[in-house]
């Protein structure tokens, strides 16, 4: 199928709470083959779905012990294939999670590693002494809590996992490691999906002197992520990943223009390297936008930096959300996330919209019964958990919302009888019209898709103004971030409506730049005069 993926809109599916086809109160493949034209509808053209693989599910899916299947829970191989067809019959392209890193536990090659210091799959995993008082070999922590280090009385060798002890880390200083891995890549490729998604990019590689990590001064006890507390400078962005880029490509491109991206929370900096690694069928994911506080000034000085950094030969990439961080209408409230919506979707590149995004669902209410994360449950703190943003997709006003006839894996959202795919499609107004109304302007829109970006300055503090053109379209974006309605007069002749962040605006509508008014946090799309 037709690839364009400079123009392209990822939707990103969480698969457990997404839609259940099977009345088990999860999700699963049959469940997203059942929504797929509601993605249509909605204007994105690519899913990427989190990971359906065998796993004992301590950590949903991440912790895989079988590179090369689906679990039961999400259906069958079967399942996966008609979901590839049925998305290419509708022209959507499926991306899927790729994890590198580490394997669960039961994996067939961690049961063989950690049989014996001889076994031929011993070095497959990162195994290493104690130290001569026994304890761990250096002070590297788990992503997840603790050390990174578990020991193993059989072997007596402590081997390393940067999430759950449960979790162990592969090791890619191996080659055998490598190409089994990239058989793995091989295997899904031949089932036809369209680009990978790799997971935890930045840790895969660790520094093989295996020093203490210094700590970090600014990290502040009992507020911050325990994580946080050293300087991740042995164990994070290894100058090995650079490299590694290519070789994925290499296996990619065996298989025609596939799309690869990478989940790495890196500075702009590192962003940019991952970026000049790779190639225009690469793009990293770029989450330093919903680490901003809701502030004009930061977003703007971010974006013109990153825009012209980028430059045209890549692909930037906006993530307002996902499953591992707190929905958007959550961090910043439900008008601001209006004007950051009509901000991502009309910036150049490709944006990704995280489930129940286009319908404004805020973070779920989670009590300690009710906490599945394994994160917020190994540091014992329900507000470090993943599970509020992981609530099932609210499609209905139904008991469970749409999602299932039987009680779900998480409690549904406690908004869900007015925040809902059924209510908001008959209503006018509503977000999800909303981000209806910009994505299928996008589709056809030169400007958006091809064209350039230029902030403006403008005398209106409050006010973020940026232009798209491309030959003789000219866009003009209008955000207002603040809660007080403000004046712009503009030297702009006047220009036609394509829709306001209220929908409230008659497309074509005509708009006096020299003395008008924004709402709060109201946002216009304006085509200007040719």
């Amino acid at each position: 199928m037709k690839t364009n993926w400079h123009q392209s809109v990822i939707y990103h599916i969480y698969p457990r709470s997404f839609k259940d086809s099977n009345k088990d109160g999860i999700g699963d493949l049959n469940g997203i083959i059942q929504k797929l034209d509601y993605v249509v509808e909605l204007g994105a053209d690519t899913i990427w779905i989190s990971p359906t693989y065998p796993s004992p599910m301590r950590d949903f899916g991440y912790d895989i012990s079988d590179f090369c299947n689906v679990d039961p829970l999400f259906g069958t191989l079967e399942d996966f294939d008609n979901l590839i067809q049925e998305a290419h019959n509708r022209n959507i392209k499926v991306i899927i999670d790729y994890i590198p890193g580490h394997t669960a536990w039961e994996h067939p090659w961690f049961v063989a590693s950690a049989s014996s210091r001889i076994n031929p799959k011993r070095d497959w995993y990162i195994w290493r002494d104690p130290k001569p008082d026994g304890s761990v070999p250096n002070n590297w922590l788990s992503v997840f809590g603790g050390s990174r280090w578990e020991y193993d009385a059989r072997t007596g060798q402590y081997y390393m996992h940067s999430f759950l002890k449960e979790m162990p880390d592969l090791n890619w200083r191996n080659p055998e490691v490598v190409d089994a891995m990239l058989e793995v890549l091989r295997f899904w490729l031949k089932r036809g999906i369209d680009g990978i998604r790799i997971d935890s990019f930045n840790v895969i590689y660790k520094h093989m002197d295996y020093l203490d990590e210094p700590l970090n001064p600014a990290y502040i006890h009992g507020e911050n992520d325990p994580f946080r507390e050293h300087d991740h400078i042995y164990t994070l962005s290894q100058p090995e990943l650079l490299p590694l880029l290519k070789t994925f490509r290499k296996v990619l491109s065996e298989f025609g223009d596939k799309f690869m991206v990478t989940e790495s929370y890196v500075e702009m900096p590192q962003l940019l390297k991952l970026y000049r690694a790779g190639d225009s069928l690469h793009a990293p994911f770029n989450f330093n936008i919903f680490k901003l506080p809701w502030n004009l000034n930061e977003y703007k000085s971010f974006i013109d930096v990153f825009d012209k950094e980028v430059g045209h030969e890549y692909i930037p990439t906006y993530v307002l959300g996902n499953h591992d961080n707190h929905r958007i209408a959550t961090k910043i409230g439900s008008n601001q996330a209006r004007i950051a919506a009509m901000l991502q979707l009309t910036l150049r590149g490709m944006p990704t919209v995280y489930y129940g995004e286009e319908i404004g669902m805020i973070d779920g209410e989670i009590s300690l019964d009710e906490m599945q994360d394994p994160w917020a449950k190994n540091v014992g703190d329900v507000r470090l958990g993943r599970d509020p943003q992981r609530t099932p997709m609210q499609w209905n006003t139904e008991k469970y919302a749409g999602f299932s006839t039987k009680k779900p894996w998480l409690p549904i959202g406690k908004q869900y009888m007015y925040s809902n795919v059924e209510i908001q499609q008959s209503d006018t107004q509503s977000m999800l019209n909303l981000y209806k109304t910009i994505l299928h302007f996008r589709k056809q829109s030169p400007a958006l898709l091809y064209g350039t970006y230029e902030s403006l300055k403008i005398k209106n503090k409050n006010v973020y103004a940026y232009m798209r053109t491309y030959k003789t379209e000219k866009l003009l974006i209008l955000l207002n971030f603040s809660e007080e309605e403000q004046k712009i007069s503009l030297n702009i002749p006047t220009s036609q409506v394509i829709c306001n962040s209220y929908l409230t605006k008659e497309k074509g509508s005509l708009m006096d730049l020299k003395n008008s008014t924004l709402a709060p946090f109201e946002g216009y799309i304006l085509q200007l005069s040719q």
